[in-house]
């Protein structure tokens, strides 16, 4: 038996975006992720839309984990989506954008979005998100932040303190 090439846990902060699957009814303030020690950011999410919502996810940087002076993203980042995980595994490269609207439907879907930490606008290095309004008590949402770290180690930097 080999082992891996890298370990998931010593290379990358895993750190909950939405603790758990969360209703997009009403809409969704995701969790922040201080991104001071990372190289990279990628923000995972897993749609289940049972009812029919164009939801459109926005990107938001802070410069601080408190959701201090937060605004959108200014520049743009990677994306990448599958509207149709039920049946196939293939992520699509999107447009890379601030935000991203989710094709309107009834489906299971993926969102992976690629962060470079020095794509943020000066003085801010807290990452988030916002989801909006389904409207929908039964679309769902689960998030989750992989930090890529500048160093590994068998117990990364907290990403979740300034």
């Amino acid at each position: 038996m080999s082992a891996p090439s890298i370990y998931l846990p010593e290379q990358f902060k895993i750190v909950d975006a939405t603790a758990g699957p969360v209703t997009t009814n009403g809409g969704v303030t995701g969790g922040y992720a201080v991104l001071k020690n990372a190289k990279y950011a990628w923000l995972l999410l897993q749609f289940t839309q049972a009812v029919s919502h164009a939801t459109v996810l926005t990107l938001k940087e802070a410069t601080a984990y408190a959701g201090t002076a937060v605004q959108t993203v200014a520049n743009v980042v990677q994306i990448w989506s599958n509207l149709a995980t039920a049946t196939n595994d293939t992520l699509v490269k999107r447009t890379s954008a601030t935000s991203y609207t989710l094709a309107t439907g009834a489906y299971k879907a993926q969102v992976v979005i690629g962060i470079d930490p020095s794509a943020l606008s000066a003085g801010f290095d807290v990452v988030g998100f916002t989801l909006s309004d389904s409207s929908q008590a039964t679309n769902f949402v689960a998030a989750q932040w992989l930090l890529e770290m500048k160093y590994a180690q068998a117990t990364p930097p907290s990403a979740v303190v300034d």
